[in-house]
Order: C-alpha cells, then structure tokens, then sequence
C-alpha cells in the first residue's frame, strides 16, 4: 500500500510539473482543443496534512512550564531534562479542504482561519506563552528572570501597502529582534526612548529552593614531628580522618533564611596519648537569620515573581495584539489579491484594444487610407499592452505567494507552492457609510489596546522595582539565633600505661583500664540531644555603608524611570488618539472615493451604450467601442479597487481601536491552540464570480445592425446584497 501510495504521488508530482510546462508555453496560444485535455487530465492533490492534535486544543501547549518536575513518586524527576517536542511544520488539515481541481479556492474567512492555524508569525508568538511560564518558574526559585517577549512579530511579508507590493507588514514593534526583549543585565535602553535599566533591582536574594549539601571523605595523613617527647617517641604520627558532614538551607520570602548543619566525624591515630582512640565526634547547629532593615518583608523578597506574573499576563496581551495585527495583515493581503486579478482582466482587455488597433491600422495600411508610418505607434502600443500584462500577471503570481506564505506553515510540497489561489469573496461596494463619534472610538481603544495595557503591565514593575530599591537604601541589620551540640565518643586507648608508677599523671601519660567506657556513634547521636555539649546563642550583624551613594543612584533612577513610563504612557495615549482619528478620516475618504468610482462607472457604462449605438447606425468604429467597453473595464476595476481601499481603511480602523477579534468573532483560545473551531466571519463580502475571474477573455465581437446594444465583453459589476 505504501508503495502504491508513494508511485500514485510520484505520477501526480510528474503530471502537475507537465501541466505546468504546458501553461508556460503556450499562455498566448491556448484553444478549446488544449483546454479539454487539460480539463480531462487528473488535478493533482497537495500531500496529506496533520491536524492539531485534540487533546490540548484548549492550550497554547500540553505543558505548562510555571511548574515543576514534581518528585513524587519518581525522586529523580527534578534532576532529568524535560522534553520539549519539535515544532509542528506541518499545514493544519484545513488546507486539504480548500485545495480542489489543483487550485485553492478561499474565502476571506477561510483565510483568517489558516492564518489563525498555520501563520509562523503566530506560532513564533505562541511559544513566547511558554517562555513567560518559564520565567515565572525560574522567579519562584529565588532567581531574577530572564527576559520575556513583548513585541509583535514582524517576520509575514505583503499586506499593508497600498499597491500590494509585498513590503513587511508594519505594527508595534518589540524592544528586540524578532520581538523579543532585552534580558536583565542588558544595556538599559527600552524601546520608544524608555530605560528599563533597574527592572528587578533590589536586595539580594537567596534560594527559595531548599538546598541539601553533603561531604564524605577518608583522610589518611602521615605528619613527621620535631619532638617526640609528645608523640610518645614516634617520629611520625599518622592519623586516619573520616568525614560525613551534611547541611541543608532554605531562604523565605520574609527575609528569612535558615540553615542547618550536621557535621560528624571519626579520627584514628598512632600517638599513645590520646584518651580514646578512635575517636568519634557529632555536632549540629540550626540557625535563623532575619532580615530586620534592608530585605525585610514580602516586597523586596517577592518582586521577581511578582515581575515574572505580571509578564507573564503581558504575554497574553501581546498575544492579543500579535492575532490582531496579523488577522489585519490577512485581510488586507486578501484584498491585494482580489485586485491583482482585477488588474490582469484590466490588462488583458487593453492588450485586446491594442491588438484591434494595430489590425485596424494594418488594414488602412493595405488599401492606402492610412501612412504605413502609423503603425509605429500601434506597435509600440501593442507592446507596452504585453509589458503591462505581464507585470499585472507576475504581481498576481507574488500576491498568490504572500498569501500562501501567510496561511500556511510549510510550502515544502511541490503541488501546494504552484497551485493558485483563487480568492471566493468580493466586496459588497454598495454598503453604506457607518459614521461613529470619533470620540468614542478613541475611548474604546484607549480602554481596549494591547499596547496601552503593556504600558500600564510595564508601569507596575517599575512600580514593585521603585520599592525594592527604596528598600535597598536601609543598612543591612540582621538578628540571628541558634542552638547546636556537640559530642565526642570512642574507646579508650590501650597505649597508655596504668597508672600504678611514680610520676604517672592520669589521664595524660597513664589511664587506668576501663576508666573511659566504651562508646560508639549511636552514644555520641545521643548525647546531642541530653544537653551534654549544648551550643547556643543570639547575635546581630550590622553592615552600614558610609554615603550610600551606589544605592543611592539606582534608586533615584528607579524613580526617573518610573516617572519616564508615565511620561510614556501619555504620549502612547496621545498618539492612539491620533491614530484613531486618522483611521477614521481614511474611511471617510475612501468612502468617498469609492462613490467616486462608481460614479466614473457609471458614466463608462452610458458612454459604452451610446458607442453602441452610434456604431449600430453606422457613425463609429469596432475600435471606438472596443475601447468604450476597455473604459467600462477600467472603470468597473477602479471601483473594485476603490472598495478594496475603502476595506483596507476599515481594517486598519479596527485594528486602531482593538476591534478586530470582537467583530470577526474569533476565539483567543483557537488561536493559542493552533486549531479554529469557530470560524471567523467578515462582514461586508459577498461572493465572487469565480467562474469569470479565472476564465481567460473571449474575443472581441463588434455588435451588429442599428440599434443593437449586445453586452459588454468586460467583467460585469455583481449585484450586491443587503447589507450585512
């Protein structure tokens, strides 16, 4: 079966390539005859997609990273690395069901929805929603971030210019390639002239993580000496050492820091007066260290996790933000191929006036009404109409590209990268003008703006920053206090004489037997806790730098910088308020344009009318109507331009004012999971005569008799709908 399966792909591949060789070659000459053999030849079909996987299609992963590797019950979980799987190159299933007879057949919402699914720009952004929980994961140890995304990605070229050129598409940018920010320890500089340099500054802070030490270790050390007297005669003493210490620390988000240490040991040697030998000693020590000034309280000690939350729910705005520019990105790129179809239909219909011109001409030419010098003319025009129609044919195969490039993943497979799209939905031209107070559309994007929110998320932290450096101008003064034992066991040495001679000292140069009794490690564990050796105490340290003028500076800079975002955020406000207000003056002079066209239509359709006429009763030419008809087709195409304008300016209006997923209907969550359950809706469209738009013209037929008006060979204005 796989063998099938892999020759059947192998033939279509084979066929596409051959029918595309076909098209190159003969796009002047086609005839009916090559038509029908092309329509009989099996279309070929894209490779198989994968769809998303069902079982996280409510997350942006299966994983959420602001948690740990629980020990429970497997203990090494925390020490082993976690496996991030591959990104998903793959176009959703989606893709399938819009590929039919080797073409792409989209509508408006379709493309909103593979965009949604399979944009690279989006996905870029979805893994920024794990690297926010990785931060909030790395603050809760104790450590500073690292540095979360806050910029739209800018990586899907076409869209926003007015001709469709293709240029990237413009939005607000991050304060790093790619949208990304400057981690902590950067150069200080912010984006749009903010400095961001004492984010996260403060005290220093410990591990909130318990940290468990642990030495083992065999010693043997042999140390010559200089005098014997105390050796016992030995010029060498040897001295075997074992060592088994263990600790263990933890810092609070109080300020407090405790710490536990557990140290034992057991020492032979050779040297005769020692009273025991081995020796065997324990002690412990459990101290707590208070922060009373300088890294007291829950502020200076909580403010990374309290930063790493807060970008952390700036992620997901941005998220919003990244959705909205590249949904407005699609539309508009939509639009610019709707036109760069109309445009090749423009440029055919001229490159047919031109041709009948230059035949014409040829024919005056031959009976001698006309000088053969006139024909120059016509020739150059003949090819400035082949130029222009090859420009318009070359800017709708990259308008098809950039759509593709928006919509899908992966143009890896042969049959996807050449097939054509070929856009189902046309604009609605007669839908009336919705004029709305300017004022409430600034007050609905001032309330609503992804950016505005990051201004305030970014005026926060600099606020939980100002505080922890206002804390870190204190001295430093901590009271501590502990509590330990010590203990000492072993078995008496058997070098020592009794003490039954004159001169004896016991307990120095003579020990009578069984005067120590014999003990061993669990004695020694147990005199730790019958305060026989207790160690305890309490104590204050006091650090006081004189003038302070480090602390100084970064806390006045902290203020300054704060003072700087809220400076910031005015001015943001200020210019979303300029935005929408321009926004809103392009959707009037759109509107007026495209009344404006239609209006131009209009006339090119009277005039083709009364061309008709006179050409009936004999007072025109086939060329004066061809060209009357090619006027129509400009006029009809103007229209189509204009609208596609006047839809541009709406779409950039609700993207200045946050409207764009409200009135579309789409799902954040759809896009977080990579998969549209709720197909968006766009309002305004109506569908397109898909038939006419990819039909190669036919033939200029000049009307017959007076008084016959035959319909245009132009493409024909479509009935519009009630508006929706």
């Amino acid at each position: 079966m796989f063998v099938l399966r892999l020759v059947e792909s192998t033939l279509r591949r084979a066929i596409s390539l051959a029918f595309v060789s076909l098209l190159v070659t003969a796009s002047f000459a086609q005839n009916a005859a090559s038509q029908g053999a092309q329509q009989s030849m099996p279309p070929p079909t894209p490779m198989p997609q994968v769809p998303a996987p069902q079982n996280n299609a409510h997350l942006y992963s299966d994983q959420d990273y602001s948690k740990p590797q629980s020990p429970f019950p497997n203990v090494l979980a925390p020490y082993r690395a976690q496996r991030v799987p591959p990104p998903n190159l793959i176009n959703s299933a989606r893709t399938d069901q819009l590929f039919r007879d080797g073409k792409i057949y989209l509508s408006i919402n379709d493309a909103v929805a593979m965009a949604l699914e399979n944009n690279l720009d989006v996905v870029l952004q979805r893994y920024n929603l794990s690297i926010a929980d990785t931060d909030l994961l790395l603050t809760k140890s104790g450590s500073f971030a690292l540095g979360v995304p806050q910029g739209v990605v800018q990586g899907t070229p076409g869209g926003p210019s007015a001709g469709g050129t293709g240029s990237a598409s413009t939005g607000a940018s991050g304060t790093g390639a790619g949208g990304t920010q400057i981690g902590v320890g950067g150069a200080g500089a912010g984006a749009g002239g903010l400095v961001g340099s004492t984010l996260g500054g403060g005290p220093p802070l410990s591990s909130y993580d318990p940290v468990v030490t642990g030495t083992i270790q065999g010693e043997r050390a042999a140390t010559p000496v200089s005098n014997i007297f105390f050796t016992g005669g030995l010029p060498t003493t040897i001295q075997n050492t074992n060592t088994y210490n263990f600790g263990y620390t933890q810092a609070f988000a109080t300020g407090t820091t405790a710490n536990v240490t557990f140290d034992n040991n057991r020492i032979t040697t050779n040297v005769p007066f020692n009273l025991v030998n081995p020796q065997i000693g324990s002690a412990f020590r459990f101290q707590l260290t208070q922060h009373l000034l300088q890294g007291f309280g829950f502020d200076p000690n909580l403010r990374w996790i309290r930063i790493a939350r807060l970008s952390r729910e700036n992620g997901d705005v941005v998220f919003r933000q990244q959705i909205i520019a590249t949904v407005s990105q699609v539309e508009n790129i939509y639009w610019d191929l709707v036109t760069a179809y109309e445009a090749v239909r423009v440029n055919e219909r001229a490159l047919q006036l031109a041709q009948k011109t230059l035949s014409d001409d040829q024919e005056q030419v031959r009976i001698g009404t006309l000088a053969p010098i006139t024909l120059a003319q016509a020739q150059s025009g003949v090819a400035t109409a082949q130029q222009n129609l090859i420009t318009s044919q070359t800017q709708l195969q990259l308008q098809q590209l950039l759509m593709k490039n928006a919509i899908t993943k992966n143009m890896g497979d042969p049959i996807l990268a050449i097939a054509p799209v070929i856009p189902t939905d046309t604009l609605q031209i007669s839908e009336p003008q919705e004029v709305r107070p300017v004022e409430d559309l600034v007050q609905e994007a001032l309330q609503a703006r992804p950016e505005i929110a990051t201004a305030r998320i970014n005026l926060a932290r600099n606020e939980i920053s100002r505080k922890s450096l206002k804390n870190a101008l204190r001295p430093t003064l901590d009271v501590y206090a502990f509590y330990g034992a010590s203990s000492v066991a072993g078995d008496q040495t058997g070098l020592l004489p009794p003490c039954n001679f004159e001169g004896a000292v016991p307990g120095q140069n003579c020990l009578d037997p069984g005067t120590i009794p014999r003990s061993g490690y669990p004695n020694a564990f147990h005199d730790l806790f019958n305060s026989t050796g207790p160690d305890k105490g309490v104590g204050v340290n006091l650090n006081i730098v004189l003038r302070n003028r480090a602390a100084q500076a970064e806390q006045v800079r902290s203020v300054l910088e704060y003072r700087q975002s809220q400076v910031g955020l005015q001015q943001l406000e200020n210019q979303i308020s300029i935005e929408v207000r321009n926004a809103q003056f392009s959707v009037q002079q759109g509107y007026a344009a495209l009344q404006a066209a239609i209006a131009a239509r209009d006339y090119a359709k009277e005039s083709l009318v009364a061309e008709q006429k006179k050409f009936g009763y004999g007072a025109s030419t086939p060329t004066l109507v061809l060209q009357a008809s090619s006027n129509l087709t400009q006029a009809e195409s103007n229209v189509l331009n204009a609208a596609a304008n006047y839809e541009k300016s709406k779409v950039q209006l609700d993207k200045s004012t946050a409207e764009t997923l409200a009135k579309l209907g789409i799902d954040i969550a759809d896009a977080e999971a990579g998969q549209v359950r709720h197909l968006p809706t766009v309002k305004g469209v109506v569908p397109a005569n898909v038939e006419e738009l990819t039909s190669p013209l036919p033939p200029y037929v000049p009307p017959k008799g007076p008084g016959m008006t035959p319909a245009p060979p132009s493409t024909p204005t479509p009935t519009p709908p009630q508006h929706q």
